[in-house]
C-alpha cells in the first residue's frame, strides 16, 4: 500500500472468502477496460479434480479465468505424481518428492535452522500427513503434472506464450553462479522447470485467452 501511495498508484483490495470453484466473474468487480493479470501460483492443486469423485472443479477455476478474459494468465504449478487413488501407488510418489525436497533443504540449510523446523513442521508436514493419512474430499493434496496442466489449460481455451529467453538465460546464470550445483532449472513446452537433482517439482508458465 506504501509503495502504491508513493508512486501514486490507484489500490484496491477486494478479498473474497469462497472456494475458488464457487467464485463468480460479478465477486471480482473487474473494471471496464483496466488491465488484468491472473497470478495464481502452486494453489490450483488445492482445488478438486476427478480423482475426488466429482465434477473437476479445476476446469471450473480454468473456465472462471477464462471468463475473465486476463491479458495475462500467470500459472505456476507443483509438479507431482501423488494424487492417485490407490494408497501404495500415492505413498511411493509422495516419498520420491517429499525426500527430494527434504534433500535439498540438508545441502542447503542446517537442520537446527528456525525457519526450516516451521516450515517444516507447518508446510510439508501437514501436506505429508493429507497425502497419506486423508481420503475423499478430506485429501486436499493433489497435484498434477505440468503437461496435465497444459493438456487442461488448452482445453479450457488458452493458448500458451513462449518463455522470454532473455529473462531464462538470466535467471540460469543467476542459479549457475550462486546455487548449489544440484538446482534444476530447465523448459520444456514453454514451461520453466525448476526441481532438484533432475527431479522436476515445480514449473511456471504464461497463457492468454484465444481470442476469436
Amino acid at each position: 500500500m506504501s509503495y502504491c501511495k508513493r508512486f501514486n498508484v490507484p489500490f484496491e483490495y477486494n478479498a473474497i472468502a469462497k472456494k475458488w470453484d464457487t467464485i463468480s466473474l460479478e465477486d471480482l468487480k473487474i473494471e471496464r477496460d483496466e488491465m488484468v493479470v491472473v497470478n495464481c501460483l502452486y494453489r490450483l492443486r488445492h482445488v478438486p479434480d476427478e480423482s475426488a469423485g466429482l465434477d473437476s472443479r479445476r476446469d471450473d477455476v480454468l473456465n472462471l479465468i477464462r471468463k475473465i478474459n486476463p491479458d495475462l494468465f500467470i500459472h505456476g504449478i507443483v509438479n507431482g505424481t501423488y494424487n492417485g487413488s490407490f494408497f501404495t501407488s500415492r505413498f511411493r510418489e509422495a516419498l520420491y518428492h517429499y525426500s527430494s525436497l527434504f534433500d535439498m533443504l540438508d545441502n542447503t540449510i542446517p537442520r537446527e535452522d528456525h525457519d526450516r523446523l516451521l516450515y517444516e513442521r507447518e508446510e510439508f508436514g501437514r501436506d505429508v500427513m493429507n497425502v497419506i493419512a486423508c481420503e475423499g474430499p478430506v485429501r486436499t493434496e493433489r497435484p498434477e503434472t505440468y503437461k496435465k496442466w497444459q493438456v487442461r489449460n488448452l482445453r479450457a481455451g488458452f493458448r500458451q506464450l513462449p518463455l522470454n529467453q532473455d529473462i531464462v538465460k538470466e535467471v540460469k546464470a543467476k542459479v549457475r553462479k550462486g546455487y548449489n550445483n544440484d538446482f534444476l532449472l530447465d523448459e520444456d513446452s514453454d514451461w520453466m522447470l525448476q526441481g532438484w537433482k533432475g527431479r522436476v517439482m515445480y514449473a511456471l508458465s504464461c497463457w492468454m485467452p484465444v481470442r476469436e
